[in-house]
């Protein structure tokens, strides 16, 4: 393993997630970024959860750290890793055996990392990881403590008093600002639903206010806990992101991803729109990773997927493969692979996710549409 100590700085000009830098970098799709699941425990249950019905009263055993360093050790071009659940914080002895190494191992390899977290849990245990952590990813969705009571224990087995969620959302503040001060840099992720799309500003001044540095905007699909729940037009759409580009703090990065609007899009509100948010400072588009540079591993039984939503069967397993070979199956012999694989060099678009071309853009063919804004594409 070589040691690379230098890191570039995240910023809206350097985004390792996103999979067009490896595309521009190699000419085509490789593997950059790597997810975990490490966890199958959580103390919420979210409404819109994506993952949610993988979510267990109890866990089995990891597979060995070992086994997961040495795959990751043969990944070519790896950039990032994300660590998410579950709840990758539920249990401390996950923290010290599993998160705390991996970071560690990424970060003398001058990887880039991410923790997705609901950080309501002591603040020591996030303390653990901040020397070796890049981003902690939140989820924020509320203006009080009342939406956080009605939406994150949705699919509890048992009421929750709303005593007990007020404790849980002061503490996932209280982190957050402590956690921010400290140097920790924090992006906190939206949602744009039947819930949140008239409420954007309202949940962003907050997240202002909590010190984070970036505010991640992404609509929400039907996938697991989510998927019979109201699905927003995309006028609605289109109108709470205008909202919201109008109202936000212009110094605070604010990161728009899985879109479904496109620059080969002939509907002229959808071109309005994205010239908007080509044009914005600091307002960047992330292409969607999932299937096109990165995949997502289940620590529990070493399954390779191309999402944590696992809504697709695995298609491989690291007690069996290498991730780099996985991948290249992925892309090479997976039916489904083929359906998402446009690229738009002019737009720097990567196209729909499956999610989004299920969802808005049913038997439509991306590859044999011309982009209309390739002047603005940043």
């Amino acid at each position: 393993m070589e040691l690379i100590k230098e890191k570039q700085q995240i910023s809206p000009a350097y985004d390792p997630w996103d999979p067009i830098r490896s595309l521009r970098a190699y000419g085509r799709h490789v593997l950059t970024s790597v997810e975990m699941t490490v966890a199958q425990m959580c103390n919420m249950r979210c409404e819109h959860c994506a993952v949610g019905h993988t979510l267990m009263m109890s866990e089995p055993p990891k597979l060995p750290l070992s086994l997961m360093l040495k795959r990751l050790d043969e990944v070519e071009h790896l950039e990032t890793l994300s660590i998410t659940g579950g709840e990758p914080m539920f249990h401390l002895k996950t923290v010290t055996d599993y998160i705390v190494p991996i970071l560690k191992y990424a970060s003398d390899r001058g990887i880039r990392t991410q923790i997705n977290s609901n950080l309501t849990f002591d603040i020591g245990r996030y303390e653990l990881v901040a020397p070796y952590l890049d981003v902690m990813h939140i989820s924020f969705n509320y203006t009080c403590m009342e939406d956080f009571h009605a939406v994150g224990f949705t699919h509890t087995s048992h009421e929750v008093k709303s005593g007990a969620a007020s404790r849980l959302y002061e503490r996932m503040i209280d982190n957050t600002k402590r956690l921010n001060e400290a140097g920790m840099y924090i992006s906190a992720e939206s949602m744009i639903n039947y819930r949140t799309h008239s409420k954007l500003s309202e949940i962003h001044q907050l997240i202002v206010e909590m010190g984070c540095q970036r505010h991640e905007v992404h609509p929400m699909y039907p996938s697991s806990f989510a998927e019979n729940l109201p699905v927003l037009p995309l006028s609605d759409l289109r109108q709470s992101i205008h909202r919201l580009l109008d109202t936000r703090h212009r110094d605070v990065w604010m990161l728009f991803g899985t879109l479904p609007f496109f620059a080969c899009n002939t509907d002229e509100e959808d071109q309005k729109l994205l010239q908007r948010l080509r044009s914005e400072p600091m307002v960047t588009l992330r292409n969607d990773p999932d299937g096109r540079n990165r995949l997502n591993v289940n620590l529990f039984s070493g399954d390779v997927f191309v999402t944590d939503f696992a809504d697709i069967p695995a298609f491989g397993s690291i007690y069996e493969s290498r991730l780099d070979d996985i991948f290249n199956s992925w892309l090479q012999d997976h039916p489904l692979s083929r359906t998402v694989d446009c690229h738009c060099p002019a737009a720097a678009c990567c196209g729909p996710n499956l999610l989004v071309a299920d969802m808005y853009y049913k038997g439509a063919d991306f590859k044999t549409r011309t982009a209309l804004l390739p002047a603005l594409a940043k």
